[in-house]
């Protein structure tokens, strides 16, 4: 948020079910850059910057851990809620493509380019034994859209934000249980609700 400061659509932390295994933290921005074909010359198109995905060595050694401080930091920038997928595992006999791609995306890379162009900037040195894990595995993803340091600061209508677009701590919501990803028969959702909204009660 800071280093480039553009604004933010989404943060989305990635995590196979291996303790201690490093996690990817990947941040979604909301910006374009000017693609010219001499440096002094007008801009001829442009292209959406491109994601930041970064490999974090904590140690953990419960989902809980990561979730804890997803929901934690989700809450305090002013998210309107957090959401988890437990995607079951995708290098398998009937794995569709877009399977696939959504488990490489989650992990800072991506089968897929724009105009020639990946669309992370990555720093994930295990990207491809991440992978390799989340496909014979499955793998955990977190998603949120801050408020606070994000795109959606104007147009947030929530009545629990202060008025920079955050929420003090703590956040009151607990963890909930993980189900064994290589035994699920389909992707699992699990939602977080932060927001209250007067609109949406009216």
């Amino acid at each position: 948020m800071i280093a480039n400061r553009l604004p933010l659509v989404a943060v989305s932390p990635a995590a196979v079910p291996h303790a201690n295994i490093p996690t990817v933290l990947t941040l979604h921005w909301h910006g374009v850059v000017e693609v010219k074909l001499a440096e002094e010359g007008e801009a001829v198109a442009y292209q959406s910057v491109p994601s930041s995905a970064l490999q974090l060595n904590m140690r953990w050694d419960h989902f809980d851990d990561i979730e804890f401080d997803a929901l934690e930091t989700a809450w305090e920038l002013g998210a309107w809620n957090l959401e988890r997928l437990e995607a079951k595992p995708f290098a398998r006999v009937g794995a569709d493509v877009h399977e696939t791609s959504m488990g490489m995306t989650a992990f800072g890379s991506s089968p897929i380019e724009i105009d020639g162009e990946t669309p992370f900037v990555a720093d994930v040195p295990d990207v491809e034994d991440l992978i390799e894990t989340a496909g014979r595995e499955g793998y955990i993803q977190w998603m949120f859209c801050p408020v606070r340091g994000g795109m959606w600061r104007d147009v947030a209508d929530d009545e629990t934000l202060e008025a920079g677009g955050y929420r003090n701590p703590t956040c009151p919501l607990t963890t909930q249980p993980v189900l064994e990803t290589y035994r699920l028969r389909s992707p699992r959702r699990v939602v977080y609700p932060f927001g209250r909204s007067h609109k949406i009660l009216q």
